[in-house]
């Protein structure tokens, strides 16, 4: 507030006044005669005539005005009435700590059901979304809580999400499921060297259906597994479709997952099959299945955990980027080929998965045992089945442990990938 004093004249000082006789006179200097006035003063002016004041809210304040209005809940009643009503103190403390989730050491230890409710405040506010605080934030929440934030993981045709949240990515920990199919990463990306990291050592279920892999890719992936019993031992199912440069050599890397219920390699460079089958059926106990298998059904993964709006925000933002430059290359190709260009992706993709159908299909399972009492009969005669079962099966351990001295023998390239773990 500012205000200023101007008075009506600089060398008019006011009236002067003369007491005689008792009473009060006051002087007029411009008639230069005295008169007699009883109470007859001018009011004393603190501010001149232009004087004006203008009340204003200081600008800086505004978001701390808007923060205060989150503190209610505004609710209309049946009249129509405006009502408000204060929110607890548990909520304006969450609504604290989600807007600064980042500046948190460290959640260990926290009771999940606040974690899970921290979370769902802070993925409200998009937190999880920002380049610069977005990552550490998700952090806290990876290190603490593993599979409740995300337990399984789907990523199918989602190259780009894959490109520009990399590092979000590989926070995930104790993920039970992951589908990377359609992602064309090839053997040199560094999402497939993660796979082999103790974090994922969880994995059960792994989709790499059309991925560019070959086998110098499926070497690198099952090395620790080979040699150091450590990366992806706890695989259950593998899809390996659509994948045209794993050949037999490729194949034989993946015996020493002895975990595999399922296996699926329809669309790969094989040159005998036969022979493949027969190794696979052997080593690993799997046979092969005449009709598809709802294992490698799309539909059974999807992402399931905290952070499954997380992952569709980043699809959001990712497509909310290009989303100018598709729009340009949509013209073009409408104007030249008279199509979009993302029409032609799709058709793309169908007509791969159309040719792995015409090739063949080449999945394999294990086979339930089934626990049932038979007579004593049958247990006789099948006595002799079962010692020749043994006699095979010791056969085939033998012929592993002179595989496994032979395979022993380490090359270059295998020391080169052991020594990067």
């Amino acid at each position: 507030m500012s205000y200023c004093l101007h008075s009506e004249s600089d060398l008019d000082a006011g009236p002067i006044y003369v007491r005689e006789n008792g009473k009060l006179h006051v002087v007029n200097r411009g008639a230069g005669s005295v008169q007699n006035v009883t109470r007859k003063a001018r009011p004393f002016r603190l501010f001149s005539r232009g004087f004006s004041v203008e009340l204003c809210m200081n600008r800086e304040d505004d978001r701390a005005r808007r923060q205060r209005t989150d503190h209610f809940i505004f609710t209309y009643t049946k009249e129509g009435n405006l009502r408000y009503s204060a929110k607890s103190l548990f909520s304006l403390v969450l609504g604290y700590i989600s807007d600064n989730v980042d500046h948190i050491d460290s959640l260990i230890g926290f009771p999940e059901q606040i974690a899970e409710k921290l979370f769902s405040a802070a993925e409200a506010r998009q937190k999880f979304t920002e380049p610069a605080t977005g990552l550490r934030a998700l952090q806290k929440f990876t290190e603490a809580y593993g599979s409740l934030v995300l337990c399984s993981l789907c990523l199918r045709n989602r190259y780009l999400v894959i490109s520009e949240k990399l590092e979000e990515i590989k926070s995930f920990r104790e993920l039970t499921c992951l589908d990377l199919s359609c992602c064309k990463l090839g053997d040199e990306h560094e999402l497939l060297e993660h796979l082999t990291k103790e974090a994922l050592s969880s994995v059960k279920r792994l989709l790499l259906k059309d991925t560019s892999l070959s086998d110098v890719g499926l070497r690198r992936m099952t090395a620790p597994v080979r040699v150091l019993k450590k990366g992806l031992e706890n695989l259950l199912v593998l899809d390996l479709s659509c994948n045209p440069k794993i050949t037999d050599v490729g194949i034989g890397y993946l015996l020493s997952f002895k975990t595999l219920n399922c296996l699926d390699i329809s669309g790969t460079g094989l040159k005998d099959i036969n022979a493949v089958t027969k190794r696979i059926q052997a080593q690993l106990g799997l046979v092969h299945s005449k009709v598809p298998l709802e294992e490698f059904d799309h539909s059974n993964c999807k992402t399931e955990g905290w952070a499954e709006q997380t992952v569709l925000q980043w699809e959001q933002a990712v497509m909310e980027a290009i989303k100018p430059q598709d729009d340009l290359r949509s013209r073009a190709a409408l104007h030249f080929y008279g199509k979009p260009r993302r029409i032609q992706e799709v058709v793309k993709c169908k007509l791969v998965e159309a040719e792995t159908k015409a090739c063949g299909n080449l999945q394999f399972y294990k086979e339930k045992v089934q626990n049932c009492h038979l007579p004593l009969k049958k247990e006789v005669t099948g006595s002799h089945e079962l010692k020749n079962n043994k006699k095979r099966a010791r056969a085939e351990q033998e012929k592993e442990r002179t595989s496994k001295q032979k395979h022993l023998c380490l090359t270059v390239e295998d020391w080169d990938l052991l020594n990067t773990y």
